[in-house]
């Protein structure tokens, strides 16, 4: 049965999306082209339709993801527009953000899976990072009134670092104590 361009392009976002979060659980090389398709309700052969290779679906996918994350951040702020860097530590640097590996962010997830893939994967969590330093940026100069300069990297960095740390443990309460560690730090390197 032929679908219609519009079911196939519904069909084409659908294994987008489900694959930034399959890949954000198991990792890009985690789950096989069979097991992503099923999880979008599509076979096997229709993936060839869709996507040139696995490759460009995790390119898609990871950008996806990236952007995705981004909107988490928006969102945190919006909830909390009177401190808005306060919002968007305390969302990313919680428990239950370490315990999100489906739609937690794609960095700490993916961060070491994306160093060894192509320069278009590369290219996606790049926009994606530089996305959430362009955030981190403006969440400071709102904070002190200053010059971002090197303190968003210095934070981001601390945020996907203490992350990552606390989903390699099994101890929760070192879990915990990675977690609150940088909630510390930001606040910190904030008002240094």
């Amino acid at each position: 049965m032929r679908v219609s361009r519009i079911q196939a392009e519904k069909n084409r976002q659908t294994v987008i999306d489900v694959a930034s979060r399959l890949f954000r659980e198991h990792g890009f090389d985690g789950i096989g082209l069979k097991d992503l398709m099923k999880g979008a309700g599509l076979t096997q052969g229709a993936f060839y339709k869709q996507f040139v290779s696995k490759e460009d679906l995790v390119a898609q996918a990871s950008k996806r993801a990236m952007e995705s994350a981004s909107d988490r951040w928006a969102a945190a702020t919006a909830g909390n527009p009177g401190d808005p860097l306060a919002a968007v530590t305390a969302f990313y640097l919680s428990m239950g953000h370490r315990e999100e590996r489906m739609d937690g962010c794609p960095v700490a997830a993916l961060g070491s899976d994306a160093a060894r893939q192509g320069t278009e994967v590369k290219a996606s969590f790049e926009a994606g990072i530089k996305e959430y330093l362009e955030i981190i940026g403006r969440l400071i100069a709102a904070a002190n009134g200053k010059e971002p300069d090197s303190k968003a990297m210095a934070i981001l960095s601390t945020m996907v670092g203490a992350l990552l740390l606390s989903r390699v443990v099994n101890d929760h309460d070192l879990a915990q104590a990675f977690l609150d560690a940088a909630t510390e730090q930001v606040r910190d390197t904030v008002t240094a």
